[in-house]
This record gives structure tokens, C-alpha cells and sequence, in this order.
């Protein structure tokens, strides 16, 4: 039984790494497999140009494609070439996985009230980007209408330790400040496998998110204070200007409280259910508790 990850970057092979210390043979799709852990037996294809060679014995599929580029070009080439030169490679390989889920991104819901989010909120995503992850959620099930989509929201854990930076480099806190959501890399990665693995078969959407959407704010002043460093202070209150309505800060993420009910129904258990544990745990592992 060959588990298949197409896209195996940091989240891909946190994957394949679970996988494999479970025992089962895992292959990596990546444009330089020469990069991945000796666990994973890699395959060097670039999924927006070429078609990768499928494992006859492929039963499971992990589609954890990324854009090279926050640009349009680049999210076509890599979530609907890459998906559907995937998808074309199955079909002509005869291989019918028992099951396949894509990573996604809460990014598709484009909501600014502070409203609750679930699975049944219809998406609504911004033109450009956003819009191309969620048609190539529909082109999957299009094409494989029992595959799962999981929508992650922000991910942070070893290597992805930006807002850690911002606290050191004296951020400062904002006047309006908005919800945010995110997910410790490995819980990410441990829902995929327990997705996949458990009886039951998965609903077609999850929603992949701690428990715990709070006030940026709030997550700035826990850092400071992990971190030994002073209370951040507000920064000045600025006035848009005509051609910048809105500070990049202010439209990243919206202001939304994602709900992962639906993912704790199926028994998942989270290894850091909210940013406390998780950011612990990454200063404690990276020796930066203290500046």
C-alpha cells in the first residue's frame, strides 16, 4: 500500500515522515527529490509541465501542492496544471487511490465581520489567487467526488517562525485588531494521516484550524511576554491613502473565527490546540525562549 504525496515541501514531507514510521512505503513528488528524507523514495517531476509515474499499488494520495509565487501565473501552473496532470497520470495509470485529499486554504472565505466560520459557510473568496485554490477544490471533486479537501488556515511550527520575528523586531499592536487563526505544522500533518487512516470515510471538507481564534493582539502580547521583551505598545493610527485603502496587514486573513468542530468530531485529538502550546514548544525547541 503506496501512499503518494504530490507536493512534498516542509507540510508533504512531515506527512510522508508519519507515514512511514507507521510502516508504509511513501513517494514523494517534488521538482528536486534529491531534497527529501531518506524515508521517502522521491521522484523529481514538475507537476505544472509533466505528468508523474503512479505506483500500481498507490491506495492513498496526499495533494499538497504549493505556488512557486503569490502571483495568478504561478497558482494556475501549480494548483490547476499540477492538479490536473495529477489527476490525468492516475487515470491513465488505471490506479483508483481508496482514498485522496487535497490541502487547501481557508484563504477561499473572504469574510471581515468576525463572524463564525464552518464547513457550510459558503466560500467567497477575492478575485485572483484565492479564486484558483477553490477551483482546483472543484476540479477534484469534479473528477474524484469522494476525495477530501482540507482547509488549513495559518501555518506556523519549525521554520515558519515570522510572527516570532515580528515580536523581536518590536511589532507593534493594532488599533483594530482582527481574529486570527493558524495551525501548528504538525497538527496539520497529523490530521492528514488520521484522515486518511481512520474507518470512517472522510466528508468531502474540513476545516483545519486550533481551537483557539483570538485577537492578533493578543497572540503578539503572549509572544513578547514568552519572549522576555516588553509589552508591545499601539502603533499610531495612519489614514489610507487614496491609492491604499487598507494596510496589507489589515486585508491579510479577513477577521474570521474558524470553527474545527467537524475535524474534533472524527477524534482527532490536537497536540497543540491552541497558539500557547505551540509557540511554547517551537521558542522551547529553537532555545529562544529569551532574547
Amino acid at each position: 500500500m503506496t501512499i503518494l504525496i504530490a507536493g512534498c515541501g516542509d507540510l508533504g514531507t512531515e506527512v510522508g515522515l508519519r507515514f512511514a514510521r507507521l510502516g508504509h512505503p511513501v513517494v514523494g513528488l517534488r521538482r528536486t527529490a534529491s531534497l527529501l528524507p531518506a524515508e521517502i523514495s522521491g521522484q523529481s517531476v514538475d507537476l505544472s509541465i509533466e505528468k508523474p509515474t503512479i505506483p500500481g499499488d498507490t491506495e492513498f494520495v496526499v495533494i499538497a501542492i504549493s505556488a512557486g509565487s503569490p502571483t495568478i501565473t504561478a497558482y494556475r501552473a501549480a494548483y490547476l496544471d499540477g492538479l490536473n496532470n495529477l489527476l490525468d497520470a492516475l487515470a491513465e495509470a488505471r490506479v483508483t487511490p481508496r482514498r485522496v485529499l487535497l490541502v487547501s486554504s481557508t484563504a477561499v472565505y473572504d469574510v471581515n465581520d468576525g463572524s463564525r466560520v464552518d464547513e457550510q459557510t459558503p466560500a467567497n473568496p477575492k478575485p485572483g489567487t484565492d479564486s484558483i485554490v477553490l477551483e482546483a477544490e472543484r476540479m477534484l471533486h469534479q473528477r474524484l467526488p469522494a476525495a477530501t479537501v482540507l482547509r488549513l488556515a495559518g501555518i506556523y511550527g519549525p521554520g515558519r517562525e515570522r510572527l516570532i520575528q515580528q515580536v523581536r523586531a518590536g511589532a507593534q499592536l493594532s488599533t483594530q485588531s482582527r481574529h486570527t487563526n493558524r495551525i501548528h505544522r504538525d497538527d496539520a500533518a497529523a490530521a492528514i494521516v488520521h484522515l486518511l487512516l481512520r474507518p470512517e470515510q472522510p466528508a468531502p471538507l474540513y476545516l483545519g484550524v486550533d481551537s483557539a481564534p483570538v485577537p492578533a493582539n493578543e497572540v503578539l502580547t503572549f509572544l513578547a511576554t514568552e519572549l522576555g521583551l516588553p509589552e508591545p505598545t499601539l502603533k499610531p493610527t495612519m489614514q489610507p491613502t487614496p491609492n491604499e485603502p487598507e494596510s496589507r496587514e489589515s486585508q491579510r486573513g479577513g477577521d474570521k473565527l474558524l470553527s474545527n468542530q467537524l475535524l474534533l468530531d472524527t477524534g482527532f485529538t490536537f497536540s497543540y490546540p491552541t497558539y500557547r502550546e505551540g509557540y511554547r514548544a517551537l521558542l522551547s525547541a529553537r532555545g529562544t525562549r529569551y532574547p
